[in-house]
């Protein structure tokens, strides 16, 4: 098959395959890919994060691995013209192919994920790997064997993380609110600057419901005494969707989400992709109703959390991110950040229950979350009544390493370190001093004394039928 490569006649496409086998060094090719699908939200971007994921641990593989264990002399250059030759040939081992590998994985990958973005990428990967026989650095064999490790890459990242899910969580019967026409009568919380790219959403939101009013999430304190609303939306991310969903339950009132945030986990929980849907739930009076969870602190409160809550590392790891990230961007702050806490973290002595444990962070969930390992990263109900308590015990011996080896794995569940159970309730108290909580992302007061609750059928969001 090399020969016949070799044999092919002089022709355009050898500067082509020199070029694409170039563009595709250090897997650049995908990198840009993935930080142009990045942009759009929803299944491209998820698509667009397994992809990265996927090439991470195929180049991982099949260069700092695969290489080493099966040393292989690359084909001779006087196999091909000298036009097809690249100008600088690679001197690792042939096998496997990188390139090929990279291609594979990033492909398969989205194609778990979106089946029609993976078919447009697919023939630029199928290129890639070919150009590597084309401009004589790889034996096929070499390329096929790549392949096959990225395709098994991508395919293993659902050990650690699942696919999304199309269908929202399940939620308490529709039920019927009040239709807003225009927006009448509808207050929506703004916060401008949520999301990566800071797109304000004010003037959409307008757009489709003139006369709703629009405040800054600044004014959040005053909007009920101001405004006598018989609706409350936001437009932001977790953070502020949590805090206008306080005040929303508080005073009985339904909530319209209008998802603007990095992640909009409790929006896609919900069942709302965007302001389209929830314009149509508006019009419709269509809703459901969904638990809520809280957390009082040394007995002020109560803390209303959407998501998650957690002690221990995460909310450092959230002020440190905070810290770090006008000079290096939200996601490299938060990988800094996380390094760092990790290598630092103390194990906090508690009580859970009234049961003494010895434990390096605790994570409480609104609701059930899938999967049961370290990431938890969906819910399927919303109208469960329970709390998701997860915690990592480091009473055993060699517990980080393990605990670390566990999420490596993805067999956290089945470790010792591991703690998982869902429960309406759970008293915390710590037995040395005190730490701050972290609530839907964002660090809130320190204490000692933890009173977590669930609260079910809390809140009213307007989500449309089917």
């Amino acid at each position: 098959m090399m020969r016949r490569s070799g044999a092919l006649r002089a022709s355009p496409v050898d500067e082509g395959m020199k070029r694409l086998s170039r563009a595709a060094n250090h897997s650049a090719l995908w990198l840009v890919v993935a930080g142009v699908l990045a942009t759009r939200k929803g299944v491209t971007r998820r698509a667009a994060l397994r992809g990265v994921a996927a090439i991470g641990g195929a180049s991982f593989s099949a260069s700092l691995v695969a290489k080493r264990l099966f040393p292989r002399r690359r084909p001779a250059a006087d196999l091909l013209l000298v036009p097809r030759r690249l100008t600088k040939r690679p001197t690792s081992s042939s096998f496997p192919s990188g390139h090929a590998a990279s291609a594979a994985a990033f492909t398969t990958a989205v194609a778990m994920e979106s089946p029609a973005l993976a078919a447009a990428i697919a023939p630029v990967a199928a290129a890639v790997a070919y150009s590597r026989v084309h401009t004589g650095v790889h034996w096929p064999s070499d390329v096929a064997a790549g392949a096959a490790i990225g395709a098994g890459v991508a395919l293993l990242t659902r050990r650690w993380w699942p696919l999304g899910r199309t269908e929202p969580a399940s939620a308490r019967e529709h039920r019927a609110l009040e239709a807003l026409v225009d927006g009448e009568g509808l207050v929506v919380v703004v916060n401008p600057s949520a999301g990566l790219g800071g797109d304000d959403p004010t003037d959409r939101i307008v757009e489709e419901w003139p006369k709703a009013t629009i405040v800054g999430i600044e004014d959040l304190d005053t909007v009920i005494a101001d405004h006598a609303p018989h609706a409350l939306g936001v437009a932001g991310g977790d953070g502020s969707v949590a805090a206008v969903a306080a005040l929303a339950a508080a005073h009985r009132l339904p909530l319209v989400l209008v998802p603007a945030g990095t992640l909009n986990h409790f929006a896609r929980d919900v069942g709302v992709q965007g302001l389209d849907d929830a314009a149509r739930a508006v019009a419709d009076g269509d809703g459901v109703l969904v638990d809520l969870a809280a957390v009082t602190v040394d007995g002020e409160g109560p803390r209303w959390f959407v998501n998650t809550a957690s002690l221990g590392g995460y909310p450092d790891m959230v002020r440190l991110r905070e810290n770090l990230q006008d000079k290096w961007g939200k996601w490299p702050a938060a990988a800094i950040a996380l390094a760092r806490v990790l290598r630092t973290s103390r194990p906090m002595r508690v009580e859970l229950n009234g049961e003494p444990q010895l434990v390096w962070m605790l994570f409480v969930g609104n609701g059930p979350y899938r999967p049961k390992g370290f990431a938890p990263t969906m819910r399927p109900a919303l109208d469960a009544g329970l709390m998701d308590v997860r915690y990592i015990r480091a009473d055993t011996r060699f517990s980080r390493a393990r605990f670390f080896l566990g999420a490596l794995l993805g067999s956290l569940h089945r470790s010792r370190t591991y703690r998982h159970l869902e429960t309406r309730w759970l008293d915390v108290r710590l037995l040395d001093g005190e730490v701050a909580i972290a609530t839907d992302g964002e660090v809130g007061p320190t204490g000692s004394t933890f009173e977590f609750r669930s609260r079910p059928a809390a809140l009213a969001v307007y989500r449309p039928q089917g």
